[in-house]
This record gives C-alpha cells, structure tokens and sequence, in this order.
C-alpha cells in the first residue's frame, strides 16, 4: 500500500502560530522586585490601622489627632502616584525606583522609633510619599517591559499587591501588635525590602538622566493636582468627623480641592506637555475600565475597613482576632491568583470580570441581615466567596483597560489607573463612615419610638432587669430601675449599630454592581480575543 503523496509545497499546510519571545530572566526579576514594592506599599495602609490604637497610646496621640498617622500616609502616596511617571523619565527608572525603595525603608524603621504625634506624622508622610512611587512603577513596568501574552502573569502579581495585600494587612497587623508590639508592624519591611533592592539593583539597566525635562515640566499642572488632591483626601479623610459641611475647616478646603482640580483638568488640556494624558479617558475601554476599578476600589478598601469595625464595635473582638477572620479574604487569593493568567487565556476576560465583581456584590449582600450573634463562623463563607471574586476581577480589569495603550502613554495610563483606584478607596471609607453614622441615627430614633413605657412587653423587661440589678448588690429599687433603663438603651444602640453595619455592606455590593455594568461596556481587546490567540 503506497503512501500519499507529500504536499508539492508547505503552501498546503496551516501557518504556525507565531512564537512568543521568551522574556530574559532579568525582566522578570525586575517585574517581581517592583511587585514586591507595590506589596509592601499598599500592605502599610492596613496593617498601620489595624493597630491605629495601639500606636496612639504608645505616642500619647488622642483618638481624633491619631487618625493623621494614616491619613499623612495617604496625602503623600495619592500626590506621588501620579508624579512618578514624569520623575522617573527624569531621573531614570533605575534611580528613581531605587532611591525611592531604600527610602521607603529607612523611614519604615524611622516610624518604629518615632517619639510623639508630630514625629509620626512627618515621618508616616515622607514613607507614603517614597512607598506611593513603587505601586505605579511597578504596573509601568509589567506594561512596558512584558510582551502583551506575557503580561497577565505580571497583572496577576500586580493583583496580589491590589487585593491581597489590603486583605491581609489586618492579619498580620494584628499578629505582630498582640504579640511583638507595635513597632514590629514597621520592621517586617525590612527583610523583603532589602531583598527587592537586591532585586532591582540587579535586574534594571542603568540610563541616563533627563535633568532638561525639569524645564519643560508642567509645573502648573503639578501645583494644582498637589493642592487638589491633598485637600481632597484631608476631606474624605477628616469630614466624617467634623461634621462635614458643619466645620469651616472642611468647607474650605473642599473649595481649595475643587478650584484647584478644576484648575488642573483645564491646564492638562491646554498644555503642550502635560503631567498626565487625561484624553485616555475618552478610550472606551480606558474610560469604562477607570470606572470600574474607581468603584472596585470603593469596595476594596471600604469592606477592609467596615468588617473591622463590626468586629471590634459589635463582638469585642481584639486586633488579632479581627485579623484571624480577616485572613480567610486574604489567604484563599493566594491561592488563586497565579491561575488568573491561565484562565485568561482559555477565556474571555470580560467574563473573568464579570464573575469576580458578581462574587464580590454576592459576598457584601450575604452581610445585609447582620444580628447580634453574627460574628467569625457566620462570616466564614462571606469572606471566602469575597476572596474569590477580589482574585478573579483586578488582573483581567487591568489587562483590558490597558490594551492598545502606547508605550509613550504607559506611565500616564499607570499612574490614572492606580490613583482613580486608591481615590475610589477614600471616597469610600468617608462614605461608609457618614453612612453608619446616619444610618445608626435613624435606626436608634425608629427602634427608640417602639420602646415604649406603654408597652408590657417594655415594662416586663424593666422589671425583669430591676430585679436583676436589685439581687446583684443594688439595694436601691429607684438606682437599680436607672440602671435597668439604661441597660435598655445600650441594647437598642447596639442593635441600631448592627442595623447600621447592614446598611454599610449593601452600600458596597450596590457599588459594585455599577461596576459590573461599567464592565459589560468593556470590548473585547484584539490581543486578549481568542483564549489566548495574540
């Protein structure tokens, strides 16, 4: 039996895929080395609050005065983001990155020996501002040093600086407060900190500095987002608790934060050169893919700061039990996010974004029928489906809301992305903060107006606690009837709170379900079509 005949020519037979280019070991030094900044920078948001109380009382700050310990680190990173891109075609990404990443260390250990609230201020400040540069470096990096197949697995590591690191930092926040001290919260950067130095150090090539690009700079563009921007997050920051628009000192600096932002959206419109390329937004993939990370951003950092508080307010629970069932947020993405690349390639990524914010809004939506008994094991399955959704939503959302972008505008797309994301974070604690607040108020006044004197049901318990209070020692019946009904109170404040915590979390999956219609906007980018086709 005689063979077929061969083709006469290799016309006959399919065209090879392309081969992707393999990616020099040091790129991928340099990628992880970023990432690991990235960690570390958005790691000391959370884990610092998760002992706010502790480091008060260590530097004799009050409660109100304490709160400028995270709110420092904020103003500088928020600033610095959208900076870094410009400085560091000035300086060189290999200066800026490593002079940036050794001074995030050093006033890392500074914090730690820090005397009193002045010190810790301007220190907290200087550690945001030098921690801010790593987290958009590091996203510029995996955008412009990575070829497009590639990066995916640089968007999943991105991922763990994103989302997980915000979930974990009150875990290991609250381990290192109850059983090391606070200061160590500070110190746990040093080890992985030196080792990304090594890390960068070794893997960036040295370039030249551009010095001529300080003239040319737009100066006016700088001035009036640093002014607008840190007034903005003082705003977000301090109104809850002064009362918003109630305080002179808000309403002032809200007028600062809008004239000069405006003023800052008109230069860069203007300018020949300006700070940040706001004409990406009319990109619909950029433009819906900011929206939907602005609010994926409001839920992020808004879930990581309302379970906290649930946990300390209603259940008494300490820094490293909150942290204990904070971790099942954490832990679950550690396990996920390195399989995000391989299912980008077997599917469309706009259903990866899909899942991950349904899961998201699922998981804050099982938290809307809190009670009094509510706590680690009724949470457990509400933080496990939460983990899922965070893993599967930010690496996908990052690849299409990048795609297409230039090279000549990966830093302006970087430094976009990020800060609208850290933005969407402080709007959404002052938010949430403002909305437990209302909302405790409106429950009290609605639970108060059924507690009535005319009531049995009332007047039986009254009795039932008088007699309580009168066989634990309180001979007086008119002090132990006082005590009664201010037991009573305390129990439909509390009761007003949980209501109030309920409201919280569907505030959350309402946001993000907007981003999840944001995201059916989204089209599908040439180079992420096909499950992996380039």
């Amino acid at each position: 039996m005689t063979a077929p005949n061969p083709p006469a020519n290799d016309a006959a037979l399919p065209a090879a895929a392309p081969a992707t280019p393999a990616v020099p070991a040091k790129i991928w030094i340099a990628v992880v080395g970023a990432n690991l900044g990235a960690f570390m920078a958005v790691l000391n948001i959370q884990i610092v609050n998760a002992s706010l109380a502790d480091i008060q009382g260590a530097i004799g700050a009050g409660i109100d005065d304490g709160g400028w310990i995270s709110t420092s680190y904020l103003i500088a990173e928020i600033i610095v983001i959208p900076l870094s891109g410009w400085l560091a075609q000035v300086f060189s990404i290999r200066r800026y990155l490593l002079a940036n990443a050794i001074l995030f260390l050093v006033f890392s250990a500074a914090c730690a020996l820090a005397q009193n609230l002045p010190q810790m201020i301007v220190l907290r400040a200087i550690q945001g501002f030098s921690g801010g540069v790593l987290i958009p470096m590091a996203f510029t990096l995996i955008i412009t040093l990575l070829p497009k197949p590639k990066q995916p697995i640089g968007l999943a590591l991105f991922a763990l600086s994103a989302t997980f690191a915000p979930a974990i930092g009150p875990t290991i926040g609250g381990y290192l407060t109850e059983n090391w001290g606070w200061e160590y919260i500070f110190y746990v950067n040093l080890v992985p900190g030196a080792i990304m130095i090594g890390m960068l150090y070794f893997s960036l090539e040295p370039s030249a500095m551009k010095l001529s690009l300080i003239r040319q700079g737009d100066w006016l563009g700088i001035v009036t987002m640093a002014i607008g921007l840190a007034a903005l997050q003082t705003v977000l920051e301090e109104g809850n608790k002064d009362d918003w628009f109630g305080s002179p000192f808000i309403v002032r600096l809200s007028v600062i934060a809008a004239v000069a932002l405006v003023a800052f959206l008109v230069v860069e419109f203007t300018v020949a050169r300006p700070l940040l390329n706001l004409r990406l937004l009319a990109r619909r993939n950029f433009g819906f893919g900011m929206l939907a990370n602005f609010l994926l951003g409001i839920a992020l950092y808004g879930s990581v700061f309302i379970l906290p508080q649930y946990l300390s307010r209603i259940q008494g629970y300490n820094a490293e039990q909150i942290g204990m069932v904070l971790a099942w947020t954490g832990l679950p993405q550690l396990l996920l996010i390195p399989l995000v690349p391989r299912l980008m390639q077997r599917f469309d990524a706009r259903i990866l974004i899909g899942i991950g914010l349904a899961l998201f809004a699922a998981s804050n939506f099982m938290n809307i029928y809190l009670t009094n008994n509510y706590a680690a094991d009724q949470l457990f399955w509400p933080n496990v489906v939460r983990a899922v959704g965070q893993a599967l939503v930010l690496a996908p959302l990052s690849a299409v809301t990048t795609a297409g972008i230039e090279l000549e505008n990966a830093s302006s797309a970087s430094a976009l992305f990020n800060m609208m994301r850290n933005l969407g974070g402080a709007v959404g604690i002052a938010l949430l903060q403002t909305l437990l607040t209302k909302r405790e108020q409106f429950h009290s006044n609605v639970l108060t107006q059924q507690v009535s004197l005319f009531d049995e049901a009332t007047r039986t318990r009254i009795a039932q606690l008088t007699q309580y209070f009168m066989n634990h020692g309180i001979a007086n019946q008119f002090d132990a009837t006082r005590r009664a009904l201010v037991a009573i109170g305390k129990i439909v404040q509390k009761q007003s709170y949980i209501l109030a915590f309920s409201d919280t979390f569907y505030l959350l999956g309402v946001a993000l379900i907007v981003a999840l219609i944001a995201g059916l906007f989204l089209k599908r980018p040439g180079q992420l079509a096909g499950g992996g086709a380039h």
